[in-house]
């Protein structure tokens, strides 16, 4: 019998394609990680170093949908991988990243664009953009087992049918053993905590009514309604 003197809060789990399903701990996204998002973006990759910003687990979503979101009139979609830890530590080695991922999953970080550029100008965190409810729509994880450790394949995102973003996991600057490095020499990393990838270029605009289309090779596609 639990003592809480508030209702327990719901834990986020994602499904898992072979089944089952994996409780979420954290939520680090990278920043910039492809060299021409960086460039759309207005930044020089060749002077880009690793950083991280958070989504709060509550911001996964499975639902299919996307409803918009209070307090901006432009929300731009981004489409990512999201890495799954099954372990974690502290000053974990490149050439021992990966014996910690679970496996991977398409995502999307939608980003209320006006709000963070206002903090940005202001040179205040960007949670407020980021972090909001339902910011993240994600598809099923796929097992390592399943799918392998990924290091390249097309990913893409089409809106209304129109490809919008289109690369390859290869162009990450950081990829998947150095992000994990990286972040454990800051923080205590651990299973659960899942790792969002950063975007390649042609990010843009959502209104309500689009259909966004979400693929990566070998992980499948998401389809997500903006409601």
């Amino acid at each position: 019998m639990s003592d809480s003197v508030i209702p327990e809060p719901i834990r986020t789990t994602l499904p898992v394609s072979t089944g089952g399903t994996f409780p979420v701990r954290r939520v680090y996204c990278v920043g910039r990680n492809y060299a021409d998002h960086a460039i759309e973006m207005g930044h020089d990759p060749d002077k880009e170093l690793p950083f991280f910003f958070q989504k709060n687990a509550e911001c996964l979503d499975t639902s299919g949908e996307f409803p918009y979101p209070p307090m901006s009139s432009d929300v731009h979609h981004e489409i990512e991988i999201i890495v799954a830890l099954k372990s974690g530590g502290r000053d974990i080695a490149v050439a021992d990243a990966l014996d910690h991922v679970y496996g991977y999953a398409v995502a999307l970080d939608m980003t209320r664009r006006d709000l963070q550029g206002e903090m940005k100008k202001m040179g205040r965190p960007w949670e407020i953009g980021k972090a909001f409810e339902r910011s993240a729509p994600v598809g099923p994880l796929h097992p390592v087992a399943e799918v392998g450790y990924l290091d390249q394949g097309r990913i893409s995102l089409s809106v209304n049918g129109e490809v919008r973003q289109d690369g390859d996991i290869n162009q990450m600057i950081w990829k998947v053993p150095e992000m994990i490095a990286y972040l454990s020499q800051y923080y205590d990393i651990a299973a659960g905590d899942v790792i969002m990838s950063g975007t390649p270029a042609g990010v843009g605009p959502v209104e309500r009514g689009d259909v966004m289309v979400g693929t990566v090779e070998g992980l499948g596609e998401i389809t997500v309604t903006v409601v």
